[in-house]
């Protein structure tokens, strides 16, 4: 090299290292000015700060006004392409290139890597190992860490013998994208092996295996791993945020007591160790203490963050919603743009899953309509939360804003849409929406078909229920079956949901709770003790008799069956109830006519700290209706309101007047009425009519009668029933009065006829 050359390459280096761009121009200059602008090594150093400082125009004319390239020239180039994510432009560079080697692919193939381009780089690593490249440890990590995020595993599987074969299995870099591959991948104990197999490790070896037990659902093996790191060598930011993350795990199990020691012992760690300056980390801090309910220390660790970041006020209003705090999350979302940041979408969410949590509907729709362009996500956020807290005609109308809005579905939008369809037993809204599904790929997702299924059942469109079934054979999965089972159960075709599950049988399917206690709704349905007692067969088989809802369904079986000993013996031995257990078992009394044993099992659910509901007083005062307990049933009637805070209904009105006037208690069931409400309950005076028809009280009975007739004249059953009382009563005159009215309302009652 040339004396002038030597040198310029020595102050070019140190230019480099300085980032000395105004110098570097001056050697430009020089080179041009000495016609040493053909010294590709120069120009190659030249290209190479400029790229450092920043300079890129200026690098990229000295590349293109290059009279010789070489590949350190493309590479300079290509690296800061690549450094700059720019794909477009390394890829250009990439195809240019008159020759590569093994740094060339690398450098592409980590870029493509890294910016999600993974099929891309799968096919780039192909394509160098076919031009006789061999792979690098550089080149290895990179596409075991793409197989590992896509979760192929037998490409990875093949990329570690590779490593093996080119003696690259024991570096450090490759074992660890290794591990992260069988860990992403479930195989853990295959990770744990490679592990063994490192002569040495990092904390990227010890994170990546806590990583994947956690991810395995091993959270106590997690920390123990992260106990042996911190033992053996120095914790990095990395493994904080992953042992964080376990601690937010636990956050959301049963050990909550656990989980709170853990956390405070991992954040007195970050403070000992320095990290307490590390926005992410005291953002993962502030995570896992909300998650915890514990917003006091997530406060603190806010307030004492030296920075904070939009992450951090959206993890405060978040934890703020998740504890019922409405008003502080208000407060913090109001600070938080007093303090100069900006609201981004994930802030809108958050006070938008606050407003309903606190079932505030209405201003969960006003943050909603603050967002100036929401995204799918917020979208979706807003319908599930409004058919979560029964605004099912809102969720309607929103999917309708929605599609005007050229906003495009995904299959969350559906299923929630579905959902509302069939709570509103709106069947024109389900075709509607059936409709678009079928422009969609979504029209034979599994979960969307359960949906539809769903609507159609629901709106008794039966037939239409079956079809969308049959569409999705033979890819159904449990909850399809489950949906179909419900659906002809709720059409009145038990047998045929019998023969359907017989089916599921044969297909391989195994049964889950709802599958049987679904089965034991149509046993029940049927009266049908054989199949009912089949179905209890099943599910002691199938290990399900300890759930609480098939708990519940058998009960009502063997109830409606007439089998109330077998029904209350399982009541009895149940480890867990709820107020709907007790109900049926009330009820179950009441209909086999045991009214006093009703009674005490009501007092005794009281005494065991269950609040009774509108349904267990229908129980109760139906069972005193049916047994003559008409002073018990009074009694409880007056106790609704005064005792237990419930507003009697229309059907506890039935109820105890049915009671006291099949004892011919009259005077107080004039007093009731009198006193009632719902005063326009046919039900209510077609009781009271068919009592005072047993007891001959005319005037009562001509009441109830003149109410029906108000209620709907063109019914036949109030006159009948009046005109047959008055006969047996020798009146006739009444009964030809009774006659008239029907002509001049133009009612006349169908002859009766013989199914014989």
């Amino acid at each position: 090299m040339h004396k002038d050359a030597s040198t310029l390459a020595n102050l070019l280096q140190i230019c480099i290292t300085k980032k000395l761009l105004k110098v570097g121009k001056l050697i430009q200059a020089h080179l041009h000015r000495t016609n040493q602008f053909s010294n590709t090594f120069l120009v190659n150093r030249l290209t190479q700060l400029y790229f450092k400082c920043g300079f890129n125009d200026g690098a990229l004319y000295l590349f293109d006004q290059m009279p010789t390239k070489n590949i350190f020239s493309y590479h300079a180039v290509l690296d800061s392409c690549c450094k700059s994510n720019d794909v477009i432009g390394a890829y250009k560079v990439f195809e240019q290139m008159p020759e590569r080697n093994e740094v060339s692919w690398n450098l592409v193939i980590g870029m493509l890597s890294k910016n999600g381009f993974k099929d891309k780089a799968l096919e780039s690593y192909y394509s160098m190992r076919f031009d006789g490249f061999i792979p690098t440890h550089f080149t290895l990590a990179s596409i075991l860490s793409v197989c590992g995020s896509m979760g192929y595993l037998e490409r990875g599987r093949e990329c570690h013998g590779v490593a093996i074969k080119l003696g690259l299995h024991e570096n450090l870099f490759v074992g660890n994208a290794v591990m992260g591959l069988y860990t992403k991948c479930g195989y853990i104990e295959d990770a744990f092996v490679v592990h063994e197999r490192l002569p040495e490790h990092n904390e990227v070896s010890f994170t990546a295996l806590m990583e994947g037990l956690f991810d395995a659902g091993r959270v106590d093996e997690a920390l123990d791993m992260f106990r042996s790191m911190h033992k053996a060598r120095s914790v990095d930011q990395v493994s904080l945020l992953s042992v964080l993350a376990v601690c937010s795990f636990l956050a959301n199990s049963s050990t909550e007591g656990s989980c709170r020691m853990h956390g405070k012992q991992i954040h007195g760690l970050v403070v000992k160790l320095g990290f307490e300056a590390d926005v992410q980390v005291n953002n993962s801090l502030l995570d896992m203490y909300a998650k915890q309910r514990d917003m006091n220390s997530a406060e603190n660790v806010f307030i004492s963050s030296p920075e904070i970041n939009v992450v951090s006020w959206n993890i405060m209003i978040s934890g703020y919603g998740n504890v019922y705090e409405k008003d502080k999350a208000i407060e913090c979302f109001k600070k938080m743009q007093r303090c100069g940041f900006e609201p981004d979408e994930i802030t809108y969410v958050n006070m938008l899953s606050a407003y309903l949590k606190n079932v505030d509907v209405e201003g969960g729709l006003q943050v909603f309509n603050c967002m100036s362009s929401p995204t799918l996500a917020s979208w979706n956020a807003v319908l599930s939360g409004c058919l979560h807290h029964n605004h099912e005609s809102e969720v309607v109308v929103l999917f309708r804003e929605m599609m005007l809005r050229k906003i495009t579905p995904d299959c969350t939008t559906f299923a929630t849409v579905l959902g509302a369809c069939s709570s509103l037993e709106f069947l024109q809204g389900g075709k509607q929406v059936h409709a678009c599904l079928l422009k969609t790929e979504f029209c034979t997702d599994l979960y969307i078909s359960s949906g539809l299924i769903s609507v159609y059942s629901k709106c008794a469109k039966i037939e239409l229920a079956k079809h969308v079934f049959n569409m999705v054979a033979p890819f159904y999965d449990v909850v399809c079956w489950n949906s179909m089972l419900a659906g002809l159960s709720m059409n009145s075709k038990e047998m045929e949901a019998f023969i359907l599950f017989q089916r599921m049988l044969r297909n391989g399917m195994k049964p889950t709770e709802f599958s049987c206690a679904t089965l034991l709704n149509c046993g029940s349905s049927l009266t049908s003790l054989p199949l009912g007692k089949q179905v209890h067969g099943l599910i002691l088989k199938n290990g399900h008799v300890a759930d609480l809802y098939v708990g519940t369904a058998l009960i009502d079986m063997y109830c409606k069956c007439g089998e109330v000993e077998k029904a209350r013996h399982f009541f009895d031995i149940m480890p867990f109830r709820s107020l709907v257990t007790w109900n049926v078992m009330i009820y179950g009394y009441a209909q086999n006519g045991q009214g006093e044993v009703a009674v005490n099992l009501f007092k005794e659910m009281i005494q065991s700290g269950y609040k009774p509901d509108s349904i267990t007083f229908v129980a109760v005062l139906t069972a005193c209706s049916h047994s003559g307990l008409t002073d018990v049933g009074l009694e409880v009637f007056n106790s609704m309101q005064q005792e237990h805070g419930v507003v009697p209904l229309e059907d506890h009105y039935t109820c105890i007047i049915d009671s006291l006037s099949r004892s011919g208690r009259f005077t107080e069931v004039e007093d009731i009425i009198d006193k009632m409400q719902c005063k326009d309950d046919p039900i209510i005076w077609e009781a009271l009519l068919s009592s005072c028809r047993v007891h001959g009280n005319v005037r009562l009975a001509r009441r109830a009668a003149n109410e029906l007739i108000r209620l709907n004249h063109t019914d036949p059953a109030p006159y009948s029933l009046l005109a047959n009382m008055y006969s047996s009563l020798d009146r006739w005159e009444d009964v030809k009065e009774v006659r008239s009215i029907m002509d001049e309302y133009n009612v006349s009652k169908e002859p009766g006829y013989s199914w014989i």
